[in-house]
């Protein structure tokens, strides 16, 4: 086990929160942003600490924790949670390995954040829940990682839900589109695989939609209807036909076994509607997150490529001058803004993971259940469930006669 090497001592008068963090990729590098940075920004009753970064190869996550600002590197996960340095468990690996490493850490005495989706199946989310309450009774708190919750303008459009200033709802619609797989040449990385990504384009994106409609809704879905499908269904391998996949060998080509795009509409308990869209197909579209909630008084609209904007039409004003209008989320007492930057000055997407990190820690102060918790996540994870069941079910359009 490599040791820690000198790194900045905690805030002065306040305990540390020692992170030890599994997987330092795309995820890794944010939740990295994360950690670095809130306490530079936030006060916080706890100061954080980048205790041990753990990967399994050696070379490539030394430079990580090197990049990073981590004190240690680890290439074997479980002696990260050993370490008697660490009281929090960062999980930012593949969804395939999640319940096994947050179990192991909440058995360990750690608190955990572990990415979305919360695991690859409901069982595991189910059991991973289940330790999670747990050890919530043993003083440890479990958050699930969607981070879009913590846009300013998102967090704005939650209050003035809950304010009523919509009334009842009545629709929402929610998209998520991408592009990165319109190339039929890119490589079958872990994120086509089912085995270890869970689903495509529905958990990689449509967990975060689904989170987002029932964290502004403030209410969760009843039932849904989908569509899948799979447009590319071989790809090449990233290593050529020797890199363990099962794939015909001569071609170095292998199955693509999740989803790239999935269409579904859903009903809240309230009964108001829903239609969400994840693909990974939307060429042109890098990360085009849209929601819009329509209510009986009035509608609210976001999107992630102006994500310091809200747009907001009230409609119990005279017709004569109604209309949407933007709200630019960078006031002082919007939520999040008061410890960044004057008034105009917008944030970005990787301040998501600070305000993530901030509201984790106080959370762990305070000794109350973080949101989103694992039983959040659990609830993500049964709809994409059902949207799967529902897909299969629907795989045989009815003909429409001309």
């Amino acid at each position: 086990m490599e040791q820690p090497q000198q790194t900045a001592a905690p805030e002065a008068g306040k305990p540390p929160l020692r992170v030890g963090m599994v997987g330092y990729a795309f995820m890794g590098a944010a939740h990295s942003q994360g950690w670095r940075t809130v306490g530079r920004v936030f006060d916080l009753p706890r100061s954080p600490v980048l205790a041990a970064i753990c990967g399994r190869d050696a070379t490539a996550v030394r430079a990580a924790a090197d990049r990073y600002g981590w004190a240690a590197a680890e290439t074997d996960w479980h002696a990260l949670i050993e370490r008697d340095d660490i009281d929090l468990v960062d999980i930012c690996t593949p969804g395939d390995s999640h319940a096994e490493i947050a179990l192991a850490a909440l058995a360990a005495g750690k608190h955990v954040l572990c990415e979305k989706p919360l695991a690859n199946t409901v069982e595991e989310a189910e059991t991973m829940t289940a330790a999670a309450q747990a050890a919530y009774v043993r003083g440890q708190l479990a958050m699930v990682g969607f981070n879009y919750r913590r846009v300013p303008a998102t967090a704005l459009a939650r209050s003035m839900v809950a304010e009523g200033r919509l009334g009842a709802l009545r629709h929402l619609r929610v998209t998520y589109l991408q592009d990165w797989l319109v190339d039929a040449e890119f490589p079958l990385t872990w994120r086509l695989r089912k085995e270890l990504a869970g689903s495509g384009a529905l958990g990689d994106l449509g967990a975060h939609i689904v989170d987002l409609a029932q964290y502004l809704a403030g209410e969760q879905l009843a039932g849904v209807s989908a569509l899948t499908e799979t447009f590319v269904r071989e790809r090449p391998l990233p290593g050529g036909p020797t890199s363990g996949l099962s794939a015909a060998a001569s071609t170095g080509t292998g199955q693509v076994t999740v989803d790239d795009a999935a269409l579904f509409t859903g009903r809240f308990t309230s009964g108001a509607l829903a239609s969400f869209e994840a693909t990974r197909y939307a060429t042109g579209r890098k990360n085009a997150l849209r929601i819009e909630l329509n209510g009986e008084h009035g509608s609210l609209a976001f999107d992630l490529e102006r994500l310091n904007e809200l747009s907001y039409h009230d409609g119990t004003e005279p017709g004569a001058h109604a209309g949407f209008r933007r709200i630019l989320v960078t006031e002082p007492d919007h939520p999040y803004l008061d410890a960044w930057w004057p008034p105009g000055h917008g944030l970005g997407y990787e301040h998501t993971f600070v305000h993530q990190a901030r509201d984790l820690v106080h959370a762990i102060a305070e000794g109350r259940q973080p949101e989103p918790s694992f039983a959040d996540g659990l609830q993500v994870q049964r709809v994409l469930a059902a949207v799967e069941e529902s897909a299969e079910k629907n795989s045989v359009y009815t003909p429409i006669a001309v």
